[in-house]
């Protein structure tokens, strides 16, 4: 059994984790701002099917990027080179985030990002801790990517693309934008090929956990979260 939180309850630790589902470790009625900033400090996130409880997980072993161990294939920087596009940060958050919940995916039914979880990163989004970063061509969106950022750690959400290799531009320009700025730690949370291609690997919880506790509470200014869009390169 996991324990049901109250709104002023706090979560339990992050050994109390099930083993089966791994890591589902907490259950809530509803989902806000300060509930998910306490949540990303202390390594845990929201994944829940929307009408159903807010469930709260830490898998064992967690997936994260080193920024400097970022991977980049030969074709990928070959797109990268070509001047046909833009990557913005913050200028869409919004659509964004829609476009991630819009999105179909590969073996799964409907999507996971419903209205709680869109007003709740989007109360974060303004005060200054979920950032989106973007691909644009033509003046369109066409792909990119939502996460927040807490010290020295960003954590990645969602990606979207309507166009090839358009969130993979957005990840990539974002990863080098985050190690350029300072950031020390990317949490991908669960294991996937396409993160594990980029250069994601997994690493123990307890690992993870005591990086950031040493990482969030530091100071780093992403100046790019409000720079001007960026051209391809």
């Amino acid at each position: 059994m996991i324990p049901w939180l109250a709104s002023d309850a706090p979560f339990p630790p992050l050994e109390q984790a099930l083993q089966e589902p791994n890591g589902l470790l907490a259950a809530s009625a509803e989902l806000d701002g300060r509930r998910l900033l306490q949540a990303y400090q202390r390594g845990i996130f929201p994944w829940f099917n929307p009408g159903e409880p807010v469930l709260w997980w830490s898998p064992d072993p967690r997936m994260v990027l080193y920024p400097e161990e970022l991977k980049i294939s030969r074709s990928l920087r070959q797109r990268m080179r070509r001047q046909d596009h833009e990557i913005r940060y913050n200028t869409a958050f919004e659509r964004v985030i829609a476009a991630c919940a819009s999105t179909s995916r590969p073996g799964q039914h409907g999507t996971w990002i419903d209205q709680q979880i869109i007003r709740g990163y989007s109360e974060l989004h303004a005060r200054g801790y979920a950032h989106s970063a973007e691909t644009w061509m033509d003046g369109a969106l066409v792909g990119g990517l939502y996460g927040v950022s807490i010290g020295k750690v960003f954590y990645g959400e969602s990606m979207f693309h309507h166009v090839s290799d358009a969130s993979k531009l957005a990840f990539v320009h974002l990863v080098q934008a985050l190690q350029q700025a300072g950031c020390a730690l990317i949490d991908c949370q669960m294991h996937t090929a396409h993160l594990h291609r980029f250069g994601a690997r997994p690493i123990p919880r307890t690992l993870f956990a005591r990086q950031l506790s040493e990482l969030v509470d530091c100071y780093v200014d992403y100046p790019f979260f409000n720079r001007n869009p960026t051209p391809g390169s």
